[in-house]
């Protein structure tokens, strides 16, 4: 049932798939005018290894009990994971030129009533994990195969009901529950360690009982063999993996002004240009 697993085989057309993704994020959200550019760009290897490397899915078979389930905790990065649903199958592309717009199934915010494959609706920061570590819970009792995997921001890892579902996830010994960080250290008020400092970051992941593994969270070498070691934990996995906010666009590197602002039409022409570079560079 799940012919889409592993569907891709090589690096390249990873690549591909994940300049295809960020074009698609910044004309949805130029197109839209508002959204979240930063947060959304950073994550985009991320998710691209996932649904084309790791997950278990098959957009025909959308509620299969076996699935493996994704949680996208950091809910403001909703394009990244809209244009990767469209990539993968579960919506239609038509639907991403309707970001944010009156009645359309694509909201700032993911909406697991209106959107093919999404788990859960996010957009309170915090609180994924949590629900993670239920349905993580819910597969052992059940006595069902699948995995839960769940992306959270740097930022949002101040917040003291992720450390709680952290513990649980130990305490239970859920060896089926990943959680990836997307560590890009920018949030909307500045850098991180200037807001709350997270240091020492893995140290705490581990301290908490949690299996740990730090990559560089834009090199398909290094993310996707993290993920293989899974089969062989007896514990919670947590992936830190790191990240540039605004990754592929020049003016948008590290920067924390486009945290949560849009590009003007001739911004996002100019991100697109420059997107556009790299894909013919791959050719």
């Amino acid at each position: 049932m799940f012919e889409t697993f592993e569907l891709v085989s090589n690096y390249t057309e990873l690549q591909s798939i994940a300049l295809r993704i960020r074009k698609s994020i910044i004309k949805m959200i130029s197109q839209a005018g508002s959204g979240h550019p930063g947060g959304s760009l950073s994550c985009v290897e991320i998710l691209t290894a996932l649904y084309f490397k790791v997950l278990r899915l098959n957009p025909d078979y959308p509620e299969d009990m076996d699935r493996d389930r994704f949680i996208l905790s950091k809910g403001h990065a909703a394009p990244a994971l809209y244009a990767t649903l469209a990539e993968f199958g579960f919506i239609p592309k038509e639907w991403l030129n309707s970001l944010r717009k009156f009645g359309s199934p694509l909201q700032g915010h993911p909406d697991m009533k209106k959107v093919p494959g999404i788990e859960i609706s996010t957009g309170s920061l915090g609180q994924g994990l949590s629900v993670g570590v239920g349905m993580a819970l819910g597969a052992k009792i059940q006595k069902l195969g699948y995995r839960v995997f769940v992306l959270l921001g740097d930022g949002e890892c101040q917040e003291g009901q992720v450390w709680e579902a952290a513990m649980a996830a130990s305490h239970y010994k859920l060896n089926n529950l990943i959680a990836i960080v997307d560590r890009n250290r920018l949030q909307i008020d500045g850098n991180t360690e200037d807001v709350m400092s997270l240091e020492p970051f893995v140290e705490k992941w581990k301290a908490f009982g949690w299996m740990t593994v730090e990559v560089n969270g834009h090199d398909f070498g290094e993310i996707i063999p993290a993920f293989q070691i899974i089969p062989y934990i007896s514990k919670p996995l947590a992936i830190i993996a790191n990240t540039v906010k605004g990754k592929g666009v020049s003016f948008m590197e590290n920067n924390v002004d486009w945290h949560g602002k849009a590009p003007k039409h001739e911004e996002a022409e100019k991100a697109l240009e420059e997107l556009e570079e790299k894909v013919c560079e791959l050719v």
